[in-house]
């Protein structure tokens, strides 16, 4: 009898809980590419969500790593200093500037949870402001502020309290046009303040300059810029989570610069170190300075590795990696669009970088999650990984390593389409 399979090993050893977005078995990476157990290769367009953005096992982050890993693979940020922990912070804070500063954790829920600790504890204001169709993380705090999906707060309520919840704009969706839905999102902010909480009493208001979880949802300059002239205005806190949008993801190294607003506080995690467990709380110096010690901590953050390895990513990222991904982003975008102009049940392609989403839609113009699910598989069959997101889970996201190529987006793409015929061709087969 044949060795039972990873994903049949995994069924006697993990919960429900640990589901994967596919039952592949993977034991080896390289660049865009992934080999499964049984040595078939695959694109990988999940980058392990996000999170290897210099591709699997770039050479150089994984040089560093190893460099460190033969001089210190733990020492305790609560103990010692040590040099990665110190070069990281400075590469990091020489981009977004010095008049901020940096703290070290191991996820993007734990720099979420950070980030409305020092909020608070700055402030003194119980409120905190978040946005429809968010996501931020699923410890008990941060399921409180995500608000994409009710399943991931089932059988956990009561949660954080304070905790409002605002309008993001999706004009797609609204039929609205994009002046409308930005006016029409910050009125709800009007009703919170006047309905609910008087805005001397909110804290902070904790968003995504892009929305993953929620369909790769890209706003309108106009709402952060006002969602910024708000906070100022009420001596409220902005934080941007740019847990996914982080590390040239979006065609900058962060994606507040494209939009030409800069938060109080970020939360950075996944491609910061290309697959190392790390991720990180940046904000303003004055407020860091507020925060006393004993407040906050943990064991693990700032891992001497993890830092070697993201110092390694930030080299790349400033020595042309961001560049290329601007440019193959464009190129995929256009293939994207033109498909889209073939394909009613293309509602839209969206996304800034190699940060795109294509949202499907069934022939009434509703959200169509069944068809992406199928598009899925089919191009999993093909060899390409594929993830979906939206409220409807009928957003396709497209989050290839940036250093993917145009020969590389060409395969992908081609599967994809193939993909998409054969999904629509089963589909009116059964209708």
């Amino acid at each position: 009898m044949p060795d039972k399979s990873m994903y049949e090993k995994s069924l006697d050893l993990f919960p429900p809980i640990a589901l994967r977005a596919t039952q592949l078995g993977i034991v080896k990476g390289e660049g865009a590419y992934v080999w499964d157990e049984n040595g078939k290769k695959y694109i990988d367009f999940a980058s392990g969500v996000a999170v290897v953005n210099c591709g699997h096992n770039h050479p150089y982050v994984l040089q560093k790593a190893k460099q460190q890993m033969d001089q210190l693979v733990h020492g305790g940020h609560n103990v010692v200093y040590y040099p990665s922990y110190i070069k990281l912070a400075e590469k990091i804070l020489d981009h977004v500037g010095h008049d901020y500063k940096i703290y070290f954790s191991n996820s993007g829920a734990e720099a979420n949870e950070a980030a409305i600790k020092l909020a608070k504890q700055v402030t003194h204001r119980p409120g905190i402001i978040t946005f429809k169709h968010s996501f931020h993380g699923r410890t008990l705090a941060t399921t409180t502020l995500t608000a994409s999906n009710a399943k991931y707060r089932r059988n956990y309520e009561g949660l954080l309290p304070s905790v409002y919840y605002a309008d993001y704009p999706y004009a797609t969706r609204s039929g609205l046009t994009e002046e409308q839905e930005v006016a029409r999102c910050l009125n709800t902010l009007d009703e919170i303040f006047h309905d609910l909480i008087e805005p001397e009493q909110v804290a902070c208001m904790i968003l995504e300059p892009i929305q993953g979880e929620g369909g790769y949802i890209v706003p309108p300059k106009a709402f952060l810029q006002a969602i910024r002239k708000i906070c100022d205005e009420h001596g409220i806190l902005l934080i941007f989570d740019e847990v996914q949008t982080g590390f040239g993801r979006t065609g900058k190294i962060f994606a507040y610069e494209n939009f030409d607003v800069k938060p109080d506080i970020m939360s950075l995690a996944k491609a910061i170190a290309n697959g190392f467990p790390l991720s990180a709380l940046v904000a303003r110096r004055d407020l860091m300075d507020k925060w006393p010690a004993g407040t906050h901590g943990g064991t693990f953050g700032g891992n001497p590795v993890a830092c070697a390895a993201g110092v390694a990513v930030f080299e790349l990222l400033e020595g042309g990696l961001v560049d290329h991904a601007n440019e193959v982003g464009a190129y995929f975008k256009e293939k994207l669009q033109q498909l889209a102009s073939e394909r009613d049940e293309v509602l839209e392609v969206r996304g800034l970088g190699l940060m795109i989403g294509v949202e499907f839609v069934d022939c009434n113009g509703k959200p169509n999650g069944d068809l992406v699910t199928a598009i899925r598989a089919k191009a999993l069959e093909k060899g390409l990984i594929l993830l979906s997101c939206g409220v409807d889970h009928n957003v396709i996201r497209f989050i290839p390593p940036l250093i993917v190529t145009k020969e590389q987006i060409d395969d992908a793409f081609d599967i994809f389409k193939a993909s998409v015929e054969a999904s629509l061709d089963e589909a009116a087969q059964k209708h």
